[in-house]
């Protein structure tokens, strides 16, 4: 898998099953690791004055393969000079037989074994044009103290751009998170595959730029590790991109009904349909209260509206249910939540709408706030259900706080999605797509000036959008997920970092198919 990330567990068990199965030497990969990391170093700072490095590195792999990477980049005229923290004693293996090739050469090494030692040489660092981390690898399960905390801090402030080594030393392979403290790299390259924990935030903030490197072990072994997470891609859904047949009309590109709005939130319904469109659907119907069907009307002339009954707060009536599972008789997928409101009256008909669709939901807003009341209204769903929550909304629906979700986004959207069977988008920076089966993908698109309102609404349109046309699913939620916030990005470009809307990023959608379609990749 092109995109896969690994846990810092995989990663292990690939290098051993490499080692112990096919009889590829660790020093082997230790080396591939290393020289091509150099590579990349001397690639990224050519333009470095001096030529000159520090390399800071512990007594483990990772120390290892930055004494492969000082070797070589002091065999290529850099000057430079490498601070260990441990004493020489404590080197072994791989790392060892590294650390011998650079005392051949009589290169330049500090041996750091107290923070008296590392005080000594600190401001030394800062006359380096680059700093090389090699101080922790993946395999670090605790906060960083004593020495290794000490080095961490007076790399990130000797102001020198950073180069990690795998992995930024401090941060949590797995979650992304800085365990203590964390060195902030101008650039990581890492060997395998991506971890985890270098897509997450804030990892993918400590990361830097970042570059993959193929190490050398077979396919055949990374394929014995069930792949369970991936970071969405272009290619994940190129039948979406595609060009479309030119004899299509609108029926065969799918009719979205949109259960929506309310008194005062019509805009919510109108947006979602909006992006509906935007996304290529054929067809689109609003299911909403009477009170606002001529507001709707004005909104969006494309598309079909249907008025229903409403409460005395202009909100739909469960009286509506059998008229609306009629209007959603013959429709391809239904988005249900937007703007709804959450008079007791409509949650009732949430409840039963989620049991009765005819068609494909895709549930939003006060569809999940609905939800929360009786999640297992799920477990009686007849077609597949999307759901998007933001993090106040999963808090809801699985009964914790904010905090906990945000604690840990992958586990908490996999174990919803498990449970109940769904599919399930947590939304926010770095959105999370949790399949029924529980793999995970995370989302590498979008930007801050996304936080706004009606963006939630828009990606509802999409992904009912491209469900109304057949895509299924999985390709829908991957597709519109990675492409609203590409859209996202295109606008914090041309307009500026924040204050763009919810209904401009909709209209950034077909110069995106554009796109997609003449180049393959989007922006």
């Amino acid at each position: 898998m092109k995109h896969r990330l690994v846990r810092a567990d995989e990663m292990r068990r690939m290098d051993r099953l490499a080692i112990e199965e096919v009889g590829i030497p660790g020093h082997v990969l230790m080396e591939n690791a290393g020289r091509q990391a150099a590579e990349i170093l001397m690639r990224t700072f050519a333009g470095s004055p001096g030529r000159s490095a520090g390399v800071v590195a512990g007594r483990g792999n990772n120390g290892g393969d930055g004494f492969v990477i000082a070797r070589v980049i002091a065999s290529s005229g850099w000057h430079v000079t490498v601070y260990v923290l441990s004493s020489r004693e404590r080197i072994a293996g791989d790392a060892l037989a590294n650390l011998q090739l650079l005392e051949a050469m009589n290169m330049d090494i500090r041996w750091l074994v107290t923070e008296k030692d590392f005080q000594d040489e600190a401001p030394r660092l800062a006359r380096h044009d680059v700093l090389v981390d090699a101080l922790l690898g993946t395999g670090l399960n605790q906060e960083v103290r004593g020495l290794y905390r000490l080095a961490i801090e007076a790399i990130n402030q000797s102001g020198k751009p950073v180069f990690s080594v795998d992995i930024p030393s401090g941060l949590d392979a797995d979650s992304g998170k800085a365990l203590g403290c964390c060195v902030q790299a101008h650039t990581t390259v890492t060997f395998g595959y991506a971890k985890i924990g270098h897509v997450l935030l804030p990892g993918a903030r400590f990361t830097g730029k970042f570059h993959i490197v193929d190490i050398g072990i077979p396919p055949s072994i990374a394929d014995r590790i069930t792949p369970t997470h991936a970071c969405i891609a272009v290619d994940d859904f190129q039948e979406i991109a595609a060009k479309r047949a030119p004899d299509i009309h609108k029926g065969r590109n799918g009719h979205c009904l949109i259960v929506a709005g309310s008194r005062g939130k019509a805009g919510a319904a109108g947006l979602a349909a909006r992006a509906a469109f935007r996304s290529g659907a054929g067809l689109v119907t609003i299911a909403c209260p009477s009170s606002i069907q001529p507001i709707l009307h004005g909104l969006l002339m494309e598309a079909m509206t249907e008025a229903f009954p409403e409460t005395p707060a202009g909100a739909l009536s469960d009286e509506a249910l059998d008229s609306i599972l009629q209007t959603a008789s013959g429709k391809t997928v239904l988005a249900l939540g937007p703007g709804l409101g959450q008079d007791a009256h409509t949650v009732r008909l949430v409840h039963q709408l989620i049991s009765r669709s005819p068609a494909p939901l895709v549930i939003d807003a006060d569809g999940l706030n609905a939800i929360a009341q009786n999640p297992d209204t799920l477990l009686q769903v007849r077609q597949p259900a999307i759901l998007t929550p933001h993090p106040g909304e999963m808090a809801r629906l699985a009964g914790t706080g904010v905090p906990e979700i945000q604690s840990d986004r992958i586990r908490h959207a996999r174990n919803f999605a498990t449970r109940y069977g769904c599919y399930l988008i947590l939304k926010g920076a770095r959105s999370i797509l949790a399949l029924p089966d529980g793999f995970v993908y995370v989302n590498p698109t979008g930007n801050p000036g996304m936080a706004t309102a009606g963006m939630g609404d828009v990606l509802t349109g999409m992904i009912a959008g491209f469900m109304a046309q057949g895509f299924g699913p999985r390709l829908s939620c991957l597709a519109a997920v990675y492409l609203h916030g590409a859209a996202g990005n295109r606008l914090a470009r041309n307009v500026g970092p924040r204050g763009y809307l919810a209904s401009e990023l909709a209209d950034m959608l077909p110069s995106l198919f554009q796109e997609l379609e003449s180049v393959g990749q989007t922006a």
